[in-house]
């Protein structure tokens, strides 16, 4: 498998414990504090790696240390880095995330040299080599940005994807609509799908965004697993047992896993049930790169 992941990358800074932040200069001792590779595009190219595609991310990021790091964490997964452009006109995209006991992750964020991202961060020979394309984020290019990017890998035979970073809101599905008729695949939460389509059933939901030109939508939901729906019918898929330290990473986990299954030829709902095995692994562990797993522990994890 020959993926490439465009769009949002992100260094993460997680700590944990954190039930609340001290008042005033007060200190607090914690447990772990990590620095992790991590974005809807940098998350899942990891985690892609990991399965052992070749990947290549696309995207941008500063000239500054917080740069040098993420292209270090990146690289030393065996991700290609060439194709994420150094700026000096914005940071690198960063996030520190306090995580709770209970594995929640409020989220402190910088955008950064993400909002630098185009269509074009992906040359052509690049695109002729891949077998997917996953964007992170269109919402940071818009909707006509990121269809003549989604076009392009489309007329050449590879399999599209989107995960959407913003919160579902009707304005947002506005914003990035002429890129929903060029998705093979688009990879929300519940609450996304939700509150994108005004729906209060999850999977009626769903069946509006194809109504929007999207081809399937698998949408995860929590401790609920993740559900599939496309124009054939519906799939509902279970969440694996897991002791949850930390929330960051799943969604990019699900989307890595559930095209990972795709690639290997599972039909949908299997690959789903892939995305699932490895949203557990890292769900175990903090930052997005928790865990130590390969293809065949999360794929013996989702058929046994």
């Amino acid at each position: 498998m020959r993926a490439i992941a465009l769009g949002v990358h992100v260094l993460d800074v997680l700590c944990r414990p954190v039930e609340a932040i001290p008042e005033g200069q007060g200190g607090q001792l914690v447990e772990q504090i990590r620095i992790t590779a991590a974005g809807s595009a940098g998350g899942t190219a990891l985690v892609l790696a990991r399965l052992g595609a070749d990947v290549f991310s696309a995207g941008a990021v500063g000239t500054d240390a917080a740069g040098d790091m993420l292209l270090s964490l990146l690289s030393r997964e065996g991700i290609d880095t060439s194709l994420l452009v150094r700026s000096g006109e914005q940071q690198t995209s960063a996030s520190v995330l306090p995580i709770r006991p209970n594995g929640e992750r409020p989220a402190f964020h910088v955008v950064g040299a993400n909002a630098l991202v185009g269509p074009d961060s992906v040359p052509d020979d690049v695109l002729d080599a891949a077998g997917f394309l996953h964007l992170g984020g269109p919402e940071f290019m818009g909707g006509e940005q990121a269809a003549k990017v989604l076009e392009r890998a489309r007329a050449r035979g590879v399999v599209t994807s989107a995960d959407i970073l913003a919160p579902g809101d009707p304005g947002v599905l506005e914003w990035i609509g002429a890129a929903l008729p060029h998705l093979d695949w688009l990879l929300p939460n519940d609450e996304q799908v939700l509150g994108f389509t005004g729906e209060t059933d999850l999977i009626a939901g769903c069946r509006a965004l194809l109504a929007r030109g999207v081809a399937g939508v698998a949408a995860t939901r929590g401790a609920e697993g993740a559900v599939v729906v496309t124009a054939d019918g519906v799939a509902e898929v279970p969440a694996f047992p897991i002791d949850v330290v930390d929330t960051t990473g799943c969604g990019d986990a699900f989307s890595a896993g559930f095209l990972r299954g795709l690639s290997l030829e599972l039909d949908a709902a299997n690959a789903a049930r892939l995305g699932c095995a490895a949203a557990s692994q890292v769900a175990g562990g903090l930052g997005t790169d928790a865990g130590a797993y390969d293809l065949e522990t999360v794929r013996t994890l989702a058929f046994v």
